[in-house]
Order: structure tokens, then sequence, then C-alpha cells
């Protein structure tokens, strides 16, 4: 198997696993794949629930969340329908491609379970095509809405 080892937990926020999240935002915030993403700080992470994988106690993902209520989506959805709102999902470069993405999401689903209706999430990810593989081929998710943007350009 390629992910022997392989162990997904929620944990609490302490400050040795705020230090690695933090770490890790700022790996992801150098890639630059995500338009406008920047590094975490306490109060990005701080209040949401935390789920971890590791590899031979090498933290190689997390995911982070909250519980919501729907507003102001009654296009999409009723108002006040419960969401796992997924704010962030990071698995390390060199761990990517092994499924662990996908473990950590569907870790976090099954943990939330009757406590929310749906999991929702946006994404700013450059590679929008790996990305609905990822989300919609592999997870199940289902395409809802969507926000383009484009730079108006100066004369």
């Amino acid at each position: 198997m390629k992910n022997d080892g392989l162990k997904i937990t929620e944990k609490k926020l302490t400050p040795e696993l705020l230090s690695t999240l933090i770490s890790m935002s700022e790996s992801w915030e150098a890639e630059g794949s995500c338009y406008g993403y920047r590094k975490n700080g306490k109060e990005d992470i701080k209040g949401n629930r935390i789920f971890t994988a590791e590899i031979s106690g090498m933290t190689a993902g997390y995911l982070f969340g909250h519980i919501s209520r729907s507003e102001k989506q009654s296009s999409v959805m009723p108002d006040g329908t419960s969401l796992f709102e997924v704010e962030e999902i990071y698995v390390v470069p060199e761990m990517r491609r092994r499924g662990i993405g996908k473990e950590l999401f569907i870790y976090a689903e099954n943990a939330v379970k009757g406590e929310a209706e749906f999991m929702m999430l946006s994404t700013a990810v450059k590679n929008w095509q790996a990305i609905f593989r990822f989300y919609l081929d592999e997870l199940g998710m289902e395409f809802w809405s969507a926000r383009l943007f484009k730079k108006i350009a100066d004369e």
C-alpha cells in the first residue's frame, strides 16, 4: 500500500500543532498554487475542527473547517441548512497523488455526520482541472456555483 502507516485523527489545537499548521501554510503560500493564498495565523485556525494525516510521525497533510448554517444562499439551499465548511485541505507536495487528501476529506465527513447535512468548500487553486477531478470525480462532490474573476486592465 502506498500509504503504509497513514494515521488520520482529529486533534485539539495545541501550541505545537499550531506551529506545524502555520509552517505548512507558509510552504503552501510559497508554492503560489492558489490565487491570493496567504499563510495562516493563529486566528485563522482557532475555533476550527482540525484533522491531520501523519505518516511515520510526520504530518503529511491537514484539513480544518467548522460547522455553520447557510445564510443568504437561498438560490443554492434553504437558509439555515447545516454545513461543514472546509476552510483548508493541504497535503505536502512530496506526499500528493497518494490519496491522502481523499482520506482526510472522508475522515472529516464521517466525523461530522449527524452535525451537518453538507460538506462545502471554496477553492482558489490555479489548476482548476485537477481540483475538479479531485473534488467531483474522487470525492463525489457536486458543482453548484462558481465565482469567476477577470482583472480589469488599466488603459
